[in-house]
C-alpha cells in the first residue's frame, strides 16, 4: 500500500470514501450484532483510498477498533491496541496468522477458494505492515 502510487482524489471524492466507508463500518458491527454507539472520529484515521480506521464506542459501553476499505473489514478490541497505528499492526498480525492457519491445514490445501482467501490476507498484511511503519502517514 505505501509503495502504490497514491491516486490523485479530489477533497470531495476523499469526503465520499470516508463517508462509504463509516456507512460499510456500521452495516458490517450491526450484521454481527453489534449495536455502536458513537464513533470516536479524533482517534480514527484514514488512509484514502486503502483503509480506514475507526474507533467506536458500543452501546454495552464498550470500545473497538474497526478496519475496512480495500482490505478485509475485520475487528479488535480497543485493549489490543493504544491508537489506529497499533490497531492496524495488531490486525494484520491477525491476518498473517489466520492465512498462515489455513496454509496449514491439509484440507484447505485442496480448496483453492481457501488458498486464495490466505493469499488474499497475507497480500493485505503486508501493505497494512508497509503503511504501518511508513512515518509520514503518522504525523
Amino acid at each position: 500500500m505505501a509503495d502504490q502510487q497514491q491516486p490523485e482524489l479530489t477533497e470531495e471524492e476523499a469526503s465520499a470514501w470516508v463517508r462509504e466507508q463509516f456507512q460499510a463500518a456500521n452495516k458490517y458491527l450491526a450484521e454481527n450484532g453489534i449495536i455502536t454507539d458513537r464513533v470516536l472520529t479524533k482517534e480514527s484515521r484514514y488512509l484514502v483510498p486503502y483503509v480506514a480506521v475507526w474507533k467506536f464506542t458500543t452501546q454495552d459501553r464498550k470500545e473497538l477498533w474497526l478496519v475496512n476499505g480495500d482490505v478485509p473489514t475485520d475487528v479488535v478490541g480497543a485493549k489490543a491496541a493504544k491508537d489506529a497505528r497499533e490497531a492496524l499492526r495488531h490486525i494484520a498480525l491477525q491476518w498473517q496468522l489466520k492465512a498462515q492457519a489455513i496454509i496449514d491445514d491439509p484440507k484447505a490445501q485442496q480448496d483453492d477458494e481457501q488458498i486464495k482467501y490466505a493469499q488474499y490476507l497475507v497480500s493485505r498484511a503486508e501493505g497494512i505492515h508497509d503503511a504501518v511503519q511508513t512515518e509520514k502517514l503518522w504525523q
